[in-house]
């Protein structure tokens, strides 16, 4: 069985961006060279693992908004209306979901990293529904702040910015309108929420280089590991 790194401490890290953005490519990337370097992982993703009464928020969101349901792809594109809905009534639900969220969140990264294990890696963070809120206002960037002091801390939360243009093609899911807000407001919370590592919009081999350099781990640099993520590996579409 490999052993603990020498940290004797799990890492954490956090994937977020617009929709598209290619996270869950990343993420099996980063998975598949730490453990062909021998490493432990366990991958948490948000909406499944962690969001209180998903199966109410969609529902009701589909039945209130009238939006599509499911993941769109290329060939069978959706137009869903949840996150994409503005209105104060929506705000207030949000911030209390959100709440929720974040103690689930808490929760469920201190149990993870009690484990056995070395990397905890989150498929979307805390400040992948932070963005949704109007960080203009200062109460609202008050709240964003508490939010921060609840949740743990990531040992590095990468942001994946991407081209909303690009992003859509992959995902066709929401209004690109929407998308270029969207990520207005992730660079805007970079600002406010402080600590959050971006990675340009780059060629998919290009982002998981910048994702290793970024992580400074020695294990990665191994001959074998290299080799492990070879040109065949990066080629994986975003």
């Amino acid at each position: 069985m490999p052993s603990r790194m020498k940290s004797q401490r799990p890492r954490l890290i956090s994937f977020s961006g617009i929709d598209g953005a290619g996270k869950s490519t990343q993420i099996d990337l980063l998975c598949a060279r730490l453990r062909g370097a021998g490493l432990r992982v366990r991958v948490i993703t948000f909406w499944d693992d962690v969001a209180c009464f998903t199966g109410l928020r969609e529902t009701t969101g589909h039945t209130l908004f009238k939006g599509d349901k499911g993941v769109g792809t290329p060939e069978a594109p959706i137009n869903r209306r949840d996150k994409n809905v503005r209105s104060r009534f929506m705000t207030v639900v949000r911030l209390c979901l959100y709440l929720a969220d974040a103690v689930s969140l808490r929760r469920t990264v201190g149990r993870e990293l009690a484990s056995d294990t070395d990397f905890v890696i989150c498929d979307r963070y805390a400040y992948d529904e932070l963005v949704n809120l109007t960080l203009h206002n200062w109460l609202i960037r008050a709240y964003v702040r508490l939010v921060m002091k609840l949740v743990p801390r990531p040992d590095i939360s990468y942001l994946l910015d991407a081209d909303p243009i690009h992003a859509r093609a992959r995902k066709p899911e929401y209004p690109l309108d929407f998308l270029y807000n969207c990520r207005e407001s992730y660079l805007m919370l970079s600002e406010v929420a402080g600590g959050i590592t971006i990675i340009a919009p780059l060629p998919v081999p290009d982002v998981g280089r910048e994702i290793v350099e970024r992580l400074c781990l020695p294990e990665l640099q191994s001959t074998e590991t290299q080799a492990l993520v070879g040109r065949d590996v990066l080629g994986i579409s975003a």
